[in-house]
């Protein structure tokens, strides 16, 4: 029954118009109750009596009995409603047990029965005629039990289960049953369809109000059951729902509960997503905005930490400035804005460095402590605060003052917060890393047994998987490193470098925090020559690569790695020390893991896969789904400019790589799929050298050498004592001064400048390396080789090293260029996968883009364009198909258009390197530039061929060196096997010789009509000897060829 026993009407009919029916049902109508027009549906059947010899009485007077106990029940509990007479109650609940005990299980009347007394018993609970409510609850479950899913009674049975766990809470204020309440009603309410009646009576504003008030009452709970609860409560409150607001809060609180414990970043950003709209919820003027812009401000400032986008931390800053500005001087929250930014412009004073941030930050966190006099209950977490940014100012600057001044205000909060102080673990660490700092200074041997003891007994309060146990880590770390180098105890180093290793590898903190750590340890284990050092570099590429990799776009990856300025030469780094320790095969891997980071973690998207198809098709085909739609993921979160919509995107871009990395470990799985995607082993890399050796050179801080990768065998290690990073630095700086002299200069004039720097890369760098080349590995002279160069050595043209000297007979010592053929890769993973795509070749087609007027503001007009592509025109085999792209229709569009359908390109036009951003590189065309990400987002397998007459092509990326981010490696990485670019402005008048010389070459004989583009660098060399008297030798060595 529905209802709480009212009598809502009476009928009189007699037994003729009853069984006047027949068989068929019909329907008895009442008085509208309550703007509902109740009523109810009938059978009649006559039943015969008959002799039965066990004495039982035939089911159907059974069942007249079990009807007629029910209909005494119903009229006991009326009387009962009406008078509220507890002998009537009692009298009901006889006359339903009795119903119930005639009523077995399989009885199709058995949760009616159980339904009957459960709300007779209910009934008597709310008005405290009836103690003993468990019974009562456990026949509403037993009748539910008996109403599955789908069953028409199963929302009635719900909603009293519901009715009767809101009364128990009601009344003994129990958690499991309100919280039980909500997850029912999350069940119910979507079974009530709008506008009927039992929807009016489910959805009864005060009840439901009701369960989700007392639920958002409830403590934060963490855990999964926890969250799932203020997940129901959320739903229960759409939007509009006057307990919204506070619904998304405690969801937001939760979750962040939940984050310090697991350092789930999804969880973090759903954080970020709740208390935006929570934001959004209250306008100017509401009263709780400032508390909300605080809490928004201060889940993007852990997000920061965890994630290190610097957007964060900018926006943080903005809300903590509005907040303050909504908290005047008398405002009793005022210390808290004061507080939380001081806090994060001591964050981005860490970042950046501006001194009137660190400046402020202390004045402000001094007022906030102003409004905190003694008692006062934010005094201990504001006298750490403010000590925290004193403690920053002297690491940073040494101001001497601020030191001992901070390590006074830990004490006083510690004296402050109690033992079970929630955050007295972050002062234990914070005074620690203080008391290490004056150790450094003063040698009291006291302060570093403090600290030590501090940190340890900070662990003791924290699980082993809590956010903040990284910091401890880290405390242990100072303190025993700090002894170690005033002690030299070298089991204090063993106990930093352990710390070290437990801090970086430390689960639920933030990628950057452990790169940081990582950074360290190199530097500690590098200082103090301590074995660990490789691991540290192997521990910090694959951190960095695991960072990277959460970013969605190409561009946000390379702000990701650019944002570690120590990072630059880790590549480098890693490799000097894996020679130092005679590993070579080792430094090369190393070497490749970690530089061209960024084109690998786009290139593991598309990676060929025709083993794995004929293995495999079905996971074949669900990682190529995966990668597209990641791929198409990165590029349509790079144009989202609205946050809470940029933030969804970076959680739905890391759900798509979870799946995907997921079907990479299956693949792995498979038998000789063991290494899919994974950092290439030396084995794989020599197949670079399969045509060549390819010689990689190293520029670190701790030494300088080259590493020949030969055909065959193990690596070779050519040290070059004669010159170090800052030789190499300066090198560099003279060759931008002397090619700009250069370009000044009558054709005619000796190239004085160019020609001694050119001297020193033979005698200090090249020479060396072909003494090697030619003595210790017999390489034939003419024959190819692939230079590699990383850091500093990829601003020096290497490949036109010259002794410039004349031998007794009055012949000239060969330069590099007439011992070799010179190529020149980006990575070795590059070359091999050209060589990879080789096997796919169709009949080649060319195209020659020129766009020598490229309209106001993209640049001088380039006069030679137009007569350069006639000139390569007559040049290509009359057997290839061929177009020219000029004028007007050399646009961006038609420029892609015309990459995506030709084998062969050649583009004349101005090219441009962006050193701000090397992914926003271009040649510029007649309307829209023609980027280096426009490029990159292209897949042209049957690609070739490339000629790059453009400026800068080849010119790589001031703040990641290692990554060779520029266009004509992003034309390689595209599908172009084989590209000819430069390395700074040429004369386009001039270089027309270079061209025409290259392309006679190329295609010689012309009349056999072969198009072959691994011939490109033998073809480049021919050329430019051959116009040696023509072309300055600057514009000579501009061209580079780089690929098979």
């Amino acid at each position: 029954m529905l209802g709480s026993g009212e009598v809502i009407g009476k009928l009189q009919m007699s037994w003729d118009e009853l069984l006047n029916h027949g068989d068929e049902p019909f329907d008895l109508s009442f008085p509208p109750v309550c703007d509902v027009h109740p009523s109810l549906t009938l059978k009649a059947a006559v039943v015969q009596a008959c002799d039965d010899q066990e004495g039982a009485l035939p089911d159907s007077l059974v069942d007249c009995e079990i009807a007629q106990q029910t209909d005494a029940g119903h009229a006991q509990f009326a009387k009962y409603v009406a008078s509220e007479t507890i002998s009537h109650l009692n009298a009901t609940i006889e006359h339903f047990q009795v119903v119930l005990d005639q009523c077995p299980a399989s009885h199709p009347d058995h949760a009616a029965a159980l339904t009957n007394l459960a709300w007779a018993r209910l009934k008597g609970y709310v008005r405290n005629d009836l103690q003993d409510f468990d019974t009562t609850i456990s026949l509403f479950r037993d009748a539910l039990a008996l109403r599955p899913q789908r069953h028409p009674d199963h929302p009635l049975s719900l909603y009293n289960l519901i009715e009767a766990l809101t009364w128990r809470h009601i009344k003994n204020g129990t958690t499991a049953d309100i919280c039980e309440a909500a997850q029912l009603y999350h069940e119910l309410l979507p079974l009530c369809p709008e506008g009927t009646y039992f929807r009016s009576i489910a959805a009864a504003k005060n009840d439901v109000e009701y369960v989700i008030i007392g639920c958002n009452n409830l403590p934060t709970d963490a855990s999964d059951e926890g969250i799932c609860l203020r997940r129901v409560v959320l739903d229960l409150c759409p939007m509009g729902h006057p307990h919204r607001l506070r619904a998304l809060d405690n969801l937001s609180c939760t979750l962040k509960s939940r984050f310090t414990q697991s350092g789930n970043i999804d969880d973090l950003d759903e954080v970020v997503q709740l208390v935006r709209e929570v934001v959004s919820l209250c306008p100017e003027g509401h009263t709780g905005r400032d508390a909300y812009l605080n809490n928004l401000a201060f889940s993007l400032i852990i997000r920061f930490n965890h994630q290190g986008n610097p957007n964060d931390l900018d926006e943080a800053i903005s809300l903590h400035e509005e907040a303050l500005h909504l908290r005047p001087v008398g405002h009793e929250s005022r210390d808290v804005s004061l507080d939380n930014l001081g806090g994060v412009l001591v964050t981005r004073f860490n970042e950046r460095g501006a001194i009137d941030d660190i400046t402020r930050a202390i004045s402000l966190r001094r007022e906030a402590l102003t409004l905190c006099p003694l008692g006062h209950p934010r005094r201990d977490t504001t006298l750490n605060n403010l000590a925290s940014a004193l403690q920053t100012r002297y690491d940073k600057l040494d101001v001497s003052e601020d030191l001992n001044e901070a390590i006074g205000l830990y004490r006083e909060c510690l004296r402050l917060a109690g033992l079970d102080h929630r955050e007295r673990h972050v002062t234990l660490f914070n005074l620690s890393s203080a008391l290490c700092s004056r150790f450094i200074v003063t040698w009291g041997n006291g302060d570093v047994e403090e600290a030590i003891d501090l940190c340890q007994e900070s662990m003791k309060v924290l699980p082993s998987l809590h956010l903040d146990r990284y910091f401890s880590y880290m405390g242990l770390q100072i303190a025993y490193l700090s002894r170690y180098r005033v002690q030299l105890n070298p089991a204090d180093l063993s106990l930093a470098i352990e710390n070290f290793r437990l801090a970086s590898r430390h689960p639920t903190q933030g990628f950057p925090n452990r790169i940081q750590t990582a950074l360290k340890w190199i530097a500690a284990a590098e200082s103090h020559q301590h074995d660990s050092a490789l691991e540290a570099y192997q521990i910090c590429l694959e951190l960095f690569d695991n960072h990277v990799m959460t970013r969605s776009s190409v561009i946000a990856r390379r702000e990701a790695a650019t944002a570690f300025r120590r990072a630059r030469s880790l590549p480098v780094d890693a490799a000097s020390c894996a020679i130092r320790r005679g590993n070579l095969r080792h430094a090369v891997e190393l070497m490749e893991q970690g530089r061209g980071q960024q084109w690998s973690l786009v290139s593991r998207l598309k990676t060929p896969l025709e083993g794995l198809e004929s293995v495999n098709p079905k996971l074949a085909h669900n990682y190529l789904n995966l990668s597209k739609r990641i791929s198409n993921a990165a590029q349509s979160s790079a144009a989202i400019s609205d946050r809470a919509a940029g933030d969804q995107a970076a959680t739905e871009y890391r759900k798509l790589t979870r799946e995907w990395e997921a079907v990479v470990a299956e693949i792995r799985n498979l038998q000789h799929f063991s290494r899919f995607l994974l950092p290439p082993a030396y084995e794989d890399l020599q197949a670079a050298a399969r045509h060549g050796p390819v010689i990689i050179l190293i520029a670190s801080q701790y030494s300088c050498g080259a590493i020949i990768v030969p055909t065959s065998g193990d690596p070779h290690h050519v040290p070059l004592p004669s010159i170090a990073l800052a030789d190499l630095n300066d090198l560099k700086e003279r060759f931008i001064g002397a090619i700009r002299h250069a370009s000044r200069m009558n054709p005619k004039e000796m190239r004085t400048d160019l020609i001694v720097l050119l001297r020193i890369v033979w005698d200090n760098i090249m020479l060396p390396i072909v003494n090697v080349l030619e003595n210790v590995l017999k390489v034939q002279r003419h024959s190819r080789i692939w230079l590699c160069p990383t850091a500093a050595f990829t601003s020096i043209p290497l490949h036109a090293a010259n002794p410039f000297l004349i031998k007794a007979d009055r012949s000239k010592e060969p330069c590099l260029e007439d011992l070799y053929i010179c190529s020149y890769t980006p990575t070795l993973s590059a070359l091999v996968r050209s060589r990879q795509l080789m096997k796919k070749r169709i009949a080649p087609s060319f195209v020659a883009i020129g766009q020598g007027q490229p309209g106001a503001g993209k640049g001088k007009a380039l006069l030679a364009v137009d007569s350069e592509l006639e000139l390569v025109h007559n040049l290509v085999p009359a057997t290839a198909s061929h177009t020219t792209i000029s004028g007007d229709a050399a646009t961006r569009a038609g420029a892609l258009k015309a990459l995506e359908e030709n084998t062969w390109v050649h583009l004349a036009c101005h090219g441009k390197q962006d050193p701000a951003q090397p992914y926003h590189s271009h040649f510029v065309m007649r309307d829209e530039h023609l980027t280096l990400l426009d490029i990159m987002e292209r897949d042209i397998p049957q690609a070739e061929f490339a000629f790059l007459s453009a400026c800068h092509t080849a010119v790589g990326d001031k703040e990641t060196p290692d990554e060779v981010i520029h266009l004509a490696a992003g034309l390689q990485f595209s599908g172009f096997k084989s590209v000819v670019g430069t390395l700074w402005e040429f004369d386009d008048s001039v270089a027309k010789h270079v061209i025409e010389a290259f392309y006679k070459y190329m295609f010689h004989p012309k009349e056999e009509g072969i198009m072959d583009c691994t011939k490109a660098a033998w073809a480049l060399n021919c050329a430019t000897h051959s116009v040696k008297t023509k072309v300055p030798l600057e514009q000579r060595m501009v061209f580079v060829h780089i690929g098979v």
